[in-house]
């Protein structure tokens, strides 16, 4: 029988102590930038409406509304997008040195 003061919880589900990998290709990582920056300007274009009282959300869509903005920035980043993965990606792939494996 095991010892409960000295069971760590990662012994209890090793499964869950993975890291969980990413793909970290110039390609995805600049893909991923312009999904947090369209969110970004999506969530400052949503505050910069003014609200009516009679169709607002109040307080409930306030605090969503941030969620929402960065789930419409990662759909328009895996749509086609603004255009900006690309420059990005190019950036990213000079600043490796010409790489573009992700290493």
């Amino acid at each position: 029988m095991s010892d409960p003061v000295n069971t760590y919880p990662t012994q209890a589900y090793p499964n869950q102590a993975r890291i969980i990998q990413q793909d970290r290709s110039p390609a995805a990582v600049a893909r991923q930038f312009e999904g947090v920056f369209a969110g970004q300007v999506t969530k400052i274009m949503m505050e910069s409406v003014e609200q009516d009282d009679a169709f607002s959300g109040g307080h409930g869509e306030e605090m969503f509304r941030g969620i929402l903005a960065e789930q419409i920035g990662n759909s328009i980043a895996s749509g086609k997008g603004l255009g900006i993965a690309s420059a990005v990606e190019a950036q990213i792939i000079r600043l490796q040195g010409g790489t573009s494996d992700g290493e």
